[in-house]
C-alpha cells in the first residue's frame, strides 16, 4: 500500500477526531461577525475556496479565499486563517510575517515545530492528520472539517459517507476513462478542483473542474465516449441528462460532497496504478514548495 493510500484510508476516523476538537479551537478561529480572508495553496486554496464559500454562506460574515501569492494587501480584515499541511511554504510564511502586528492571523497545520509556530499569531494543530505522501488527501479534508464543524455545518453523515466511499467499489467504466470532468455548485467548486488536481498530480491524467452550471458553456464539448463527468453536490436540473446525451459517463454525487472527494481520490490512485504510476512520487512535485531566498 503507497502512502497516499493508507492517509486517505484515515480519513473518517481523523474528521470525527477534527470535529470532536472544534469547540477546543474556537477561540483562535474566525467569530461570527469578522471579515476575513482564508488562504492557502494548492490543494490548501482550494480547501480555503470552500471554507469561505460555506461560511459566508452561513451569514457568519464576508469572506474571501485567496492563494497566499495573490493575498490583496490593501484591504482590511479581521482576521486571517492559513491552511498549511507543513507549515514552511514559502508563499504562506512571507504573508503571514508581512500581516504580522497588523491583522490577526491563525495557521491551521499538521506540524507545530516548523517555522509557521512564530509567523502566525495563533495555531490550530491537526497533526494526527500529517501526511509523509506528497499528494494531500486527509489534512485537507479534515482541516476543512474542523472549519465546517467550527461553523456548525458538520453533518454527522459525513464521516459515515466517507466509510461509505472507502467501501464502495469505484463504477465500471471510470478508471479506463482518458478524461475526467469534476463538476460543484457553491461551497463545492472548490472541492471540484481539488477533484481535478488529484488527478492531475497523482495519475498525470486529464482532469478539469467548473462550476456546474459553467459546464454547458462550452466545456460540455469536450464529453464523449470515453470521459467522465462527475458531480459533487447536487447536480442543476436536466444536466445529467445532457452529459449522457455526449456519450460521456456521468457521475452522480450521492454522498456528502466532502465524502465523494474521497471517492476521487481513490479514482486517483486506482488510475495512477493502471498507468504503471507512484502515486507516492508525483511528476516535478515535493511536499512544501520552499523557494530559496
Amino acid at each position: 500500500m503507497t502512502h497516499v493510500e493508507d492517509e486517505l484510508t484515515s480519513q473518517p476516523e481523523c474528521w470525527a477526531r477534527a470535529a470532536s476538537q472544534a469547540a477546543h479551537h474556537a477561540k483562535v478561529l474566525p467569530a461570527p461577525g469578522e471579515r476575513v480572508a482564508i488562504v492557502g495553496c494548492g490543494t490548501s486554496y482550494f480547501m480555503a475556496r470552500a471554507a469561505a464559500a460555506l461560511r459566508e454562506g452561513a451569514g457568519q460574515g464576508e469572506t474571501d479565499a485567496f492563494a497566499a501569492s495573490e493575498f490583496p494587501h490593501g484591504r482590511r480584515y479581521d482576521r486571517v486563517v492559513a491552511l498549511t499541511r507543513s507549515g514552511t511554504t514559502t508563499e504562506i510564511l512571507d504573508l503571514l510575517s508581512r500581516l504580522k502586528g497588523a491583522t490577526p492571523t491563525t495557521a491551521i497545520t499538521a506540524d507545530p515545530d516548523t517555522p509557521v509556530r512564530t509567523a502566525a499569531g495563533e495555531l490550530a494543530v491537526l497533526d494526527f492528520a500529517d501526511e509523509r505522501s506528497v499528494v494531500q488527501t486527509r489534512f485537507a479534508t479534515t482541516a476543512l472539517t474542523l472549519l465546517r464543524a467550527h461553523l456548525g455545518l458538520h453533518p454527522d453523515a459525513a464521516v459515515t459517507d466517507a466509510r461509505t466511499a472507502l467501501a464502495e467499489p469505484l463504477p465500471e467504466g471510470l478508471v479506463e476513462c482518458g478524461q475526467f470532468t469534476f463538476l460543484g455548485r457553491g461551497w463545492t467548486v472548490g472541492l471540484a478542483d481539488e477533484a481535478g488536481l488529484k488527478m492531475r498530480e497523482a495519475a498525470l491524467a486529464w482532469a478539469e473542474a467548473y462550476p456546474a452550471m459553467e459546464y454547458r458553456h462550452g466545456p460540455i464539448s469536450v464529453s464523449t465516449r470515453g470521459t467522465a463527468t462527475w458531480m459533487l453536490g447536487d447536480a442543476p436540473d436536466g444536466l445529467a441528462q445532457q452529459v449522457c446525451d455526449t456519450g460521456a459517463l456521468w457521475i452522480a454525487g450521492r454522498l456528502d460532497p466532502l465524502a465523494e472527494l474521497v471517492r476521487v481520490q481513490r479514482l486517483a490512485v486506482a488510475v495512477a496504478a493502471s498507468r504503471g504510476l507512484d502515486p507516492d512520487s508525483p511528476r516535478h512535485l515535493t511536499r512544501s514548495v520552499i523557494l530559496a531566498p
